[in-house]
């Protein structure tokens, strides 16, 4: 199968192509010529079957015979081989947790299935001296990233992150490894370290010296997977005899790679109503779907760092999945919070619910309660521990918050910080000289 670019569909690329290049020559992000839709016979058997067994499922029909079975099958079940639970709260909500994987956040489910992808594709090209994946971060991507490519033979990879805008535990999860990962600490903002990686991928010189590539949700190798949770979710309802027949999925946005896996599970078969895509003040998406205008703007810290996004990378293949602004409003509901309503639905929850929601899966949350109707069926997706931001949420509930053991085992380790400008220049001279 073929996949063209969204700035031009008549730049086209093999699966290994765009999967170890992650962004278009011309800019745009990969999409699939085609994509298959499910059998009703799978569908119809999902409910019995095991996560590994739906992920291998979902990838195998996405993919399209692209990688074969064997290899297909082990990166599966390496990737999906910790649980994602949908849970029903005391208020009678169903939560997907996504945060079970190693790094305690949903980016752990996109991750490791493009490591395992881009190290199989890399052992087929023995001239490709070393890989170098490419990342900017605001918390939990690039530790994310960061876990799932430590160790690994011919890889390096490169985080950056705004300074003073990562916590200390989210720090510690890519700061403290070493061996092939660098922590690069930037003097600006997220917007500022995605420009520097951008740049990156365009610049000739740097392309000619060393083999970039992005492990950011640009990479379609990070969209795939992540379908396979809206299917574990509709999977798990069944299991529980849930009405699945007015199915609406909350998605908590920033850069929209997690809302856009979902349109293409849609687009699979999914039996989904719509979604709500959630925001913080970082509204640019909702925005768009209230006005019609697609308008970024620098972006605002919040209390919920992972939605800190400026300019969503992902906008363009959004729009390319619904095909028009029409389609799109039919689909999706817009929400946006600012932090005083993250933090009053947290404590809400918290003292109503007896269930801890941290910011990012607080906003998802609130929206489809507001946003549900009789006869419905919700859920949340929850995208992060709120351990992650355990003195935040400590301040929020007045109550101690109590670090997981993956946790605890980062932030006792010492880190180890690269400190540059906000500038290319010196981040390319930097990547150069470590050619």
């Amino acid at each position: 199968m073929r996949y063209y670019s969204t700035s031009n569909r008549q730049f086209t690329a093999t699966l290994e192509q765009a999967v170890t290049k992650g962004l278009a020559p011309d800019g745009g992000l990969y999409m699939p010529e085609r994509l298959p839709r499910l059998p009703k016979a799978v569908l119809q058997n999902m409910s019995g079957m095991t996560l590994q067994e739906v992920a291998y499922a979902i990838a195998s029909f996405a993919l399209n015979g692209d990688v074969p079975t064997d290899v297909l099958h082990d990166i599966v079940f390496d990737a999906f081989d910790f649980d994602i639970p949908l849970v029903k709260t005391a208020g009678g909500h169903y939560v997907l947790e996504l945060f079970h994987g190693p790094t305690m956040a949903f980016k752990d489910v996109g991750t490791r299935f493009m490591a395992r992808l881009l190290d199989y594709y890399r052992k087929l090209h023995p001239e490709w001296t070393t890989l170098n994946v490419l990342v900017p971060t605001s918390g939990d991507t690039g530790s994310a990233v960061a876990n799932s490519f430590w160790r690994m033979p011919g890889v390096n990879v490169y985080v950056l992150y705004p300074r003073g805008a990562v916590n200390k535990i989210q720090k510690s999860q890519f700061a403290s490894l070493g061996f092939n990962v660098t922590a690069l600490e930037v003097n600006g903002s997220f917007d500022d370290c995605k420009s520097l990686v951008e740049k990156a991928f365009m610049d000739p010189e740097l392309n000619d010296a060393m083999r970039l590539t992005s492990a950011m949700s640009i990479n379609y190798a990070r969209i795939v997977p992540q379908m396979v949770y809206y299917f574990w979710a509709y999977a798990q309802l069944v299991r529980n005899q849930v009405d699945t027949s007015n199915l609406v999925f909350a998605v908590p946005c920033s850069n929209l790679g997690n809302l856009a896996s979902g349109l293409m599970a849609q687009a699979m078969g999914l039996p989904v109503k719509r979604f709500v895509s959630v925001e913080n003040q970082n509204n640019i998406f909702y925005n768009y779907v209230k006005t019609g205008v697609f308008t970024p703007k620098p972006t605002q810290y919040s209390i919920a760092p992972a939605l800190d996004a400026g300019c969503p990378n992902n906008f363009g293949r959004v729009v390319e999945i619904m095909g028009s602004y029409e389609n799109l409003c039919r689909h999706i509901h817009a929400y946006s919070y600012d932090d005083n309503q993250i933090i009053d639905t947290i404590m809400r929850t918290y003292d109503d619910e007896g269930y801890l929601l941290d910011p990012h899966s607080a906003v998802a949350y609130r929206a489809l309660a507001e946003d549900l109707q009789p006869g419905e069926t919700g859920v949340t997706l929850a995208t992060a521990h709120p351990a992650k931001l355990q003195h935040m949420m400590e301040n929020i509930i007045e109550e101690p918050v109590i670090l997981p053991s993956q946790l605890a085992s980062f932030v006792s380790s010492d880190l180890s910080v690269k400190k540059m400008p906000n500038g290319f220049t010196a981040f390319k001279r930097l990547l150069l000289d470590n050619a």
